[in-house]
């Protein structure tokens, strides 16, 4: 009779490991500000953010304190980021797998005329 309990348990444990929606796997976030020298942040600037594995591009507008923030990261994959603002760039940055933290943080400088 024990080894039916034993046998019964381990299929429900089985069965409830198995039930952990994909979506519950770990994510990161990478978030920052844009700003120009002097740190004045620039508000309205467009952040692009490229997956180096699949090649995508996801983009944000940061908002009127220079903030942009990307969401659901794979942690298994690198990431280059940069920011332009009329007509100037920053410098391309990149977010690398092996960087462990759940929220990384990445401020961008947009050297402007």
């Amino acid at each position: 009779m024990s080894r039916r309990l034993i046998a019964v348990s381990a299929l429900v444990m089985l069965l409830v490991a198995m039930s952990v929606p994909l979506s519950a796997q770990a994510t990161r976030t990478l978030q920052g500000q844009v700003v120009k020298g002097g740190d004045v942040p620039i508000p309205g600037s467009v952040v692009y953010l490229k997956n180096t594995k699949t090649l995508g591009i996801r983009t944000f507008i940061s908002d009127n304190s220079g903030n942009y923030r990307f969401t659901s990261l794979s942690p298994n994959v690198d990431y280059e980021v940069y920011a332009e603002f009329q007509g100037n760039k920053s410098d391309t940055k990149t977010l690398s797998a092996f960087d462990s933290r759940s929220t990384a943080t990445i401020n961008l400088k947009i050297n402007t005329k």
